[in-house]
């Protein structure tokens, strides 16, 4: 027998209460990337009483992500990522309305994503361009608005921290952004949280996992862990969680 809504958010409810489960299953949410930070994001939204998510993402699983992704295992390989964590989600609440589009987010196709219509907006992008755009979109929207900043080279889960987009510091990923947009002269409407680590490590092995096709636009290829990225992502997740707790307390 498959379990109800009521008993799979028991605990969640203990805590939180029913006016805020009640809020929780009415948001709206999309998420764009589902790698190794937007994957654990998703399972954090859903597992927390999230009712409506949509999944935003080009690609298809590959080996190298397998290492840290939620939905990559050998069995998953050259699956759409947004499909199969969808179903993978959907085995965790069933009634949950989760929504794919296997996509990128670019400057050209931001109309077609309705960014208005949605009360959580989570940028979990790695492609600069995009994720530059995705945030320019997002901030002038009336929705909130999270984003992850780089979560490659890092070991030790302590340094994570979460601040103002502006107020970011050592991140190379963060600075990037920062000064690509000062230069084109187009600042986000709002200032957003961002999650982010700055601790640096070098790669010390050599990369011959991505095909070349793949590497648009890219900060760099680093290596990463799944403690890193799976942290990133529960944070992004629990700022969503926060904000509608704390709705009771405005």
């Amino acid at each position: 027998m498959t379990p109800s809504s009521k008993e799979i958010f028991n605990r969640a409810e203990l805590l939180l209460g029913a006016d805020a489960m009640t809020r929780l299953a009415s948001a709206r949410v999309i998420l764009f990337g589902v790698g190794g930070v937007g994957s654990w994001c998703a399972e954090g939204l859903i597992r927390s009483g999230i009712g409506h998510l949509t999944l935003v993402d080009a690609d298809c699983v590959a080996p190298s992500n397998i290492n840290r992704q939620r939905m990559a295992t050998v069995d998953t390989v050259g699956l759409s990522k947004v499909d199969t964590l969808r179903d993978q989600l959907l085995v965790i609440n069933p009634e949950a309305d989760i929504r794919t589009i296997q996509t990128r987010f670019t400057d050209e196709s931001a109309s077609s994503f309705e960014l208005a219509s949605y009360d959580y907006i989570i940028d979990a992008i790695d492609a600069i361009k995009d994720k530059a755009a995705l945030i320019l979109h997002a901030a002038a929207s009336p929705a909130t608005f999270f984003s992850s900043m780089g979560a490659a080279c890092k070991v030790d889960p302590t340094r994570i921290r979460v601040a103002s987009f502006w107020d970011v510091r050592g991140c190379p990923l963060g600075s990037m952004l920062r000064k690509k947009l000062r230069k084109a002269n187009t600042l986000p409407a709002k200032d957003f949280l961002c999650v982010y680590d700055d601790e640096l490590l070098p790669n010390l092995g050599t990369d011959t996992a991505l095909p070349e096709e793949l590497k648009f636009d890219k900060v760099s290829h680093n290596g990463s862990l799944a403690h890193i990225t799976a942290i990133f992502g529960f944070t992004l997740a629990g700022l969503v969680i926060k904000d509608i707790f704390k709705q009771d307390c405005r």
